[in-house]
């Protein structure tokens, strides 16, 4: 298995787990439990992330951040509007 097979595997891994609670989030509304600083720290290390796959034209490390930020993005304005 080459090197980028293992990261698109790795990539797959850790967006699938955070798909479920970003589901629930999403069609809860609820974000209460959910630290802003937390999410705040972890969306920042996420464009950290893509601009590394960027530069290293890292396909499995850029697709993987897109979506995680997307969704983490999506996640943050809920807490921001929501509390």
């Amino acid at each position: 298995m080459s090197a980028e097979w293992v990261g698109y595997v790795a990539a797959t891994l850790t967006t699938a787990a955070f798909v479920p609670q970003a589901l629930k989030t999403l069609r809860s509304r609820d974000t209460r439990a959910i630290s802003l600083g937390m999410y705040v720290v972890f969306t920042v290390g996420l464009c950290f992330w893509l601009a590394y796959g960027i530069v290293l034209g890292s396909w499995p490390m850029i697709l993987s951040n897109v979506i995680t930020l997307g969704l983490a993005l999506v996640i943050l304005a809920l807490k921001l509007r929501h509390g």
